[in-house]
């Protein structure tokens, strides 16, 4: 048996909704119905007033960022232990990322680190709602209330997830998502900016169309960005939701599988659910511990043969050789993210997986870590 790690799931609608866009020509970023549909069901899906349509998670960051209107001279309080576009963002604006540690059964950004990282410069925290688990956002949102900063979610892995029974992308000034191919809700690329700030989501309407002008849209209001959607792929989008219910209750139950039988395998810490979470378990990462600590690559090699694909965990902002360099960061900036970034793998978290893929999967990591403690 082959598992992959993960692949897209479609319905009949996501092919209904792309014949028609072509069918009337409307495919570009400009117009067509399925954009305006895309904004508005997404929009409802999280609890924002706004939503924009965008190119990319990383360039709904980006747009984030520059929306707040965040730049040189700049700091910005970012999770290590995240996918770089996140740091990316801060850095195309000229500001300076300033990394923090993760909590080490989240692996979401510590609030307990935030103050001590503070200076008058900081104008910013990016949170990660990371591989699907929410951030503990109260204590992070009274930090950022008491010292006037915004605050930016990265919900890039996480569509649907809950803090409280609130959706994430609706608990901070802005949130931002991917609709990458792997993505709980995806449209090949692609991605979208929530709030339920107008003038927030203006400024994200006006820079993601390179800033045209009002009158003569050739002469353009700042400094903008080719980030838009197509309305081929906002067709995709528009039928993704359509079955997002069912998309969310198979994540759910994918996470669900393996907490139950793969707890108790010693060396494996799984992934978590807080009291005040949903865990929507875009991939179900597990981190090595004990006697597997350190062995990572034979471990996913082993699974590689007996058909069962893996993937690395993210490398944090504290070990990128080219942010060290620049003298960013340092390697023992944030050690539970580097632990994270050395030991952690995910595991086959499709939405589409059925029960006998897993119990395969199962069996094959229990076998391996056998060999291996």
């Amino acid at each position: 048996m082959h598992v992959p790690v993960g692949k897209p799931l479609f319905g009949e609608t996501e092919k209904k909704y792309v014949r028609d866009a072509i069918d009337t020509t409307e495919i570009s970023g400009f117009f067509g119905k399925y954009l305006p549909e895309f904004e508005r069901r997404f929009a409802e899906f999280c609890g924002t007033k706004e939503a924009v349509t965008v190119s990319s998670g990383t360039s709904a960051l980006h747009l984030a960022v520059a929306a707040l209107k965040i730049g040189p001279g700049d700091e910005v309080l970012v999770q290590s232990f995240t996918n770089m576009a996140t740091f990316f963002a801060v850095l195309y604006q000229g500001a300076t990322p300033i990394p923090v540690d993760s909590e080490s059964d989240t692996l979401n950004i510590d609030p307990a680190l935030l103050e001590a990282k503070i200076t008058p410069k900081t104008k910013a925290i990016i949170v990660v709602h990371i591989y699907g688990h929410p951030v503990d956002m109260d204590p992070i949102l009274a930090i950022a209330k008491k010292h006037g900063l915004a605050v930016i979610e990265d919900a890039a892995e996480a569509h649907g997830a809950e803090y409280n029974g609130k959706r994430v992308g609706s608990l901070g000034d802005i949130g931002c998502f991917s609709f990458y191919a792997n993505k709980i809700v995806t449209t090949g690329e692609g991605g979208m900016v929530t709030t339920s700030d107008p003038e927030l989501a203006a400024r994200v309407r006006l820079l993601k169309e390179l800033a045209f002008g009002k009158e003569n849209k050739f002469m353009h209001q700042d400094i903008g960005y080719n980030y838009r959607m197509t309305n081929l792929q906002a067709a995709v989008g528009v039928g993704q939701m359509d079955h997002i219910d069912d998309t969310l209750a198979r994540k759910r139950a994918m996470g669900a599988y393996y907490l139950e039988h793969l707890k108790g395998v010693s060396g494996f810490r799984l992934p978590i659910e807080k009291p005040y979470a949903k865990n929507m378990y875009w991939m179900f990462h597990i981190v090595l511990t004990g006697s597997l600590s350190g062995k990572r690559a034979e471990l996913m090699r082993r699974l590689k043969e007996r058909g069962v694909e893996t993937r690395e965990a993210f490398i944090p902002f504290n070990d990128q050789k080219i942010f060290i360099e620049r003298g960013l960061t340092k390697p023992e900036d944030c050690p539970v993210a580097s632990a994270a970034g050395r030991d952690g793998f995910y595991i086959p978290s499709g939405t589409d997986i059925s029960e006998e893929e897993q119990a395969y999967v199962v069996a094959q990591m229990k076998e391996v870590a056998a060999e291996l403690s």
